[in-house]
């Protein structure tokens, strides 16, 4: 029996340069239905991915924020 497992749909962060630089994406809609997030480089699409509990991701994303100060 097959399953198919529908597409990842990635988000490039709002921190991210559309110059090439550091490109994170993660899928907010994988997040949503499994509470686990994936995160990857988007320069290296078929690279690995980091999965980040929800509380994780949510601690990553408040360090950066107030790294940006």
């Amino acid at each position: 029996m097959s399953h198919q497992v529908p597409a990842i749909r990635w988000v490039r962060s709002s921190y991210s340069s559309g110059e090439g630089g550091q490109c994170v994406e993660w899928a907010p809609g994988h997040a949503a239905v499994h509470g686990v997030v994936p995160v990857r480089d988007s320069k290296v699409a078929a690279g690995p991915v980091l999965m980040v509990g929800v509380e994780g991701w949510a601690g990553l994303v408040g360090l950066a924020r107030r790294a940006d100060v």
